[in-house]
């Protein structure tokens, strides 16, 4: 079976950063093949890309190697990962955007060695590019660096209990429908209130009227606030962080 490398990055398709570490993953394992994820997270967003890790990386066979790239701090002293978690290998950065994979029970990480003359300011080609090619060759994790004993890990805020069927959460993120996704788990039957507007749950966008705002459990099992045809972002102005409440039906 041939080597699969995934692309997680915030570099967009313009500059050719994209282009430049394909070479790299090409020129090292030359089997390879090369899946993009996505590279439109938004500039430096670390959570965005750390929730969309987490909804993709598991989804992979057993062996892929999962490479993201969301480096505010490249070149400072933050360190650089490889990971082995769930039977798969994750190299970025250690600013939290791996906490999906290091939260798994028996997960490893290393703190890889920088190359001697890798640029300070794009670690994805010379630092990670490299580590993830070794990894698909069969390269041990052990081998690469050193163990890292406290990588950062970042979590999601979990809802809060209020009252008797009353969760308090919050947006942790806006896709690009202009849906907004909470931290509220999938739940009986109840409502969302959302700025100050009440949102029955639904099971599906054709449950309601097209403009009509809804609430829906996304293929994720989280919660979203959602307009039918249109952007709940836009027309109830949430952003990340928006508070939502849940309340169940009596």
């Amino acid at each position: 079976m041939r080597p699969l490398i995934t692309l997680l990055t915030d570099f967009g398709t313009a500059d050719g950063y994209v282009g430049e570490m394909k070479g790299v993953l090409l020129s090292r394992a030359p089997e390879a093949m090369l899946v993009d994820i996505t590279h439109e997270i938004p500039p430096q967003d670390i959570d965005a890309a750390r929730l969309t890790l987490a909804r993709v990386w598991r989804r992979f066979p057993p062996g892929t190697v999962h490479l993201v790239v969301i480096d505010p701090g490249v070149g400072s002293d933050r360190a650089a990962l490889a990971v082995k978690s769930d039977g798969r290998c994750l190299v970025g950065p250690d600013n939290g955007v791996l906490s999906p994979a290091l939260l798994v029970a028996g997960a490893c990480a290393v703190m890889l060695r920088v190359p001697p003359g890798a640029s300070a300011s794009f670690h994805g080609r010379d630092v990670f590019a490299p580590a993830a090619a070794s990894l698909a060759l069969g390269t041990s994790l052990e081998t690469l660096g050193v163990t890292a004993s406290q990588p950062l890990i970042r979590r999601t805020p979990e809802p809060q209990r209020i009252d008797d069927g009353v969760l308090a959460g919050v947006v942790i993120g806006i896709d690009r429908f202009g849906n907004a996704i909470t931290n509220l788990m999938g739940l009986r039957a109840g409502v969302v209130e959302a700025a100050g507007t009440l949102l029955p749950l639904r099971r599906t966008y054709a449950d309601v009227e097209p403009g009509a705002a809804l609430a829906i459990v996304g293929s994720s099992g989280l919660i979203e606030v959602a307009i039918r045809d249109g952007s709940a972002a836009r027309q109830l102005n949430l952003t990340r962080g928006s508070p939502v409440i849940f309340r169940t039906l009596s």
